[in-house]
């Protein structure tokens, strides 16, 4: 799991980036908290092969990738 709640783009990206380099997952749960983190995260997500789904949780957004 990785806890990006309070950091802007592109640092989130970059934190699911690292985790991804470091022992390629087959499931990955990202927390965020803004639109903008979203996205990003999610278009990096998909060009490295991954299925994103995004669920609301109060102000807080939580996605699971999965290959």
């Amino acid at each position: 799991m990785i806890d990006a709640r309070g950091y802007s783009c592109p640092t989130p990206v970059v934190m699911v980036q690292k985790a991804v380099k470091a022992g390629n997952p087959d499931t990955l749960e990202v927390l965020v908290d803004n639109q903008c983190s979203v996205e990003n995260v999610t278009r990096f997500a998909r060009s490295g092969g991954y299925q994103v789904a995004v669920a609301a949780e109060g102000r807080d957004f939580r996605l699971k990738l999965q290959k």
